[in-house]
C-alpha cells in the first residue's frame, strides 16, 4: 500500500472521528497498528505543536501594538492592517488550539475507560496489580497535563479582546490621537502576553513530559 493511499485512509477515519463515528476510527486506525495511546500522544503533540505557534503569533501581535504606539509618523494604515492580520491569526491559533484539546480529551476519555475494562478482564493478581498501578499513574499525568494545558488557554481570550478593541478602534480612528488613546492598553496587553506565554511553555514542557513518559 503506497504512501499516499494510507494518507487519505488516514484523513478519512480522523473525519470520521470529527463526525462522531469513534468505533469506527479506532478500529480503522488499529489496522495501522495505531492504538489509542498512539492516537493520544499524536494529538498532544498537535496541541504542543499550535501552543508554541500560538507563542510567536500572540507575540507578534504586541511587538505591532508596542510599534503603533510609538508611531512617530508614516503610513498608520499599514499599522492598521499589520495588527487586524496578527488578531486574525491568534483569533484562528485559539480555535485551533481548543479543538485539539477538545480531541485529546475525547481520545484520553475513551483510553483510559478501554482500559479500566480490560484491567477488569485480568485474572493474574500480580499483573492486575500493576496493571491497576500504571493506569493511576497514567491518569494523574494525563490530569495534571490536561489542567495545564485549560489554564494556559484561558489566558488567550483576555488578550484577543483587547486585540479586537483596538483594532475596531483604529479602524476608524486612524490618526495620531487615536494613538495616544492606547497608552494604558499597551502595558495591559503586554502583561497578558507575558503571563500567557508563562503559561503556554509551561503547557508545552508538560505536553513534552507526557509524550516521553506515557
Amino acid at each position: 500500500m503506497n504512501q499516499t493511499y494510507v494518507k487519505i485512509i488516514l484523513l478519512m477515519a480522523a473525519g470520521l472521528f470529527l463526525s462522531g463515528c469513534n468505533s469506527v476510527y479506532y478500529k480503522t486506525m488499529e489496522q495501522f497498528g495505531k492504538e489509542k495511546r498512539h492516537i493520544l500522544k499524536s494529538d498532544v503533540k498537535d496541541v504542543r505543536q499550535s501552543q508554541t505557534k500560538a507563542q510567536r503569533e500572540f507575540q507578534d501581535a504586541l511587538t505591532t501594538v508596542k510599534e503603533l504606539y510609538g508611531f512617530q509618523g508614516g503610513d498608520l494604515e499599514q499599522f492598521y492592517k499589520r495588527l487586524k492580520t496578527n488578531y486574525e491569526d491568534c483569533e484562528s491559533r485559539a480555535n485551533q488550539i481548543e479543538k485539539r484539546i477538545n480531541t485529546v480529551e475525547e481520545v484520553a476519555a475513551d483510553l483510559f475507560k478501554e482500559w479500566d475494562a480490560e484491567i477488569a478482564q485480568i485474572q493474574n493478581p500480580e499483573m492486575k496489580a500493576s496493571s491497576q498501578q500504571s493506569y493511576a499513574d497514567s491518569k494523574e499525568q494525563y490530569e495534571r497535563l490536561q489542567k495545564v494545558m485549560k489554564d494556559s488557554t484561558k489566558g488567550m481570550y483576555p488578550v484577543l479582546a483587547k486585540l479586537k478593541d483596538t483594532v475596531l478602534y483604529l479602524k476608524h480612528n486612524l490618526n495620531a490621537k487615536a494613538v495616544g488613546v492606547m497608552g494604558g492598553e499597551v502595558d495591559s496587553i503586554e502583561q497578558d502576553v507575558e503571563k500567557l506565554i508563562f503559561d503556554m511553555n509551561a503547557s508545552v514542557d508538560e505536553a513534552e513530559a507526557f509524550i516521553n513518559r506515557f
